[in-house]
């Protein structure tokens, strides 16, 4: 199961002072250093952290592959297709979320999402979509042709107690399963953290799950190539 790290809260801590540091692009080869198989930004409307610039060091300078989540705006778009990052995860976006939300809903915009992955897909981006665990939302997605998914790990990341993380485990487990018989790749993010993750890795058909907030919040206390370092071994341990 690979590894990317969502960098954005290195940004949001620039931005509590307007500043030049702690630099996004310094925390992305830490994590690089401690294992991370790729670095994840979220570049909003409102440029509340990340900006276009940071992308543009990002693609310059890590080894690794460059994931940039983003709203399925015209804006967007075009920024992508002049920076041309490996991967692009199509995100829902509200002006005044702490975070994400929710999934895109693929059913909603399923007559307008075609002709904008094609045109990022020529370009030879590859494109994700953040999506809810619903076996109407995937199957529309494969309906028009997506090839790789994010699944919104929220409900399973929620839990408080170890029930109720087996229930939201194999419902996950059934989706992943579905999702794969529809030749899709699945990836998962949201949420998941230092102890959730022991349970979750052993969705073995998962190929990649996303984390940010957790190992930035141990990196204040151990450094961030620590902190990786401690959730790829998390994700290669074998029970």
């Amino acid at each position: 199961m690979r590894l990317g790290v969502n960098i954005d809260h290195i940004a949001t801590l620039r931005e509590a002072r307007k500043g030049s540091e702690p630099d996004p692009v310094q925390a992305a080869v830490l994590a690089e250093l401690g294992g991370a198989d790729g670095i994840t930004v979220h570049l909003r409307g409102d440029r509340r952290h990340i900006k276009e610039r940071d992308v543009e060091l990002l693609k310059a300078t890590i080894k690794v592959p460059l994931n940039v989540e983003m709203a399925a705006t015209s804006e967007m778009k075009a920024i992508m297709l002049t920076i041309l990052p490996h991967q692009v995860t199509l995100v829902p976006e509200k002006k005044d979320e702490v975070t994400t939300e929710g999934g895109l809903d693929v059913i909603l915009n399923q007559n307008v999402l075609p002709d904008y992955i094609r045109e990022l897909e020529v370009s030879g981006i590859k494109v994700s979509i953040f999506i809810d665990p619903d076996k109407e939302q995937i199957r529309a997605a494969h309906k028009i042709g997506v090839k790789t998914i994010e699944l919104n790990t929220t409900r399973y990341s929620e839990c408080k107690d170890r029930e109720c993380e087996k229930k939201e485990y194999g419902k996950l487990q059934e989706i992943v399963k579905y999702s794969k018989k529809l030749g899709m790749e699945v990836l998962a993010g949201h949420g998941l953290n230092y102890r959730n993750i022991q349970l979750f890795r052993n969705l073995k058909e998962v190929e990649e799950v996303n984390i940010g907030h957790s190992i930035i919040s141990r990196a204040a206390f151990v450094g961030l190539e620590r902190a990786v370092r401690e959730m790829k071994s998390l994700l290669n341990f074998n029970l």
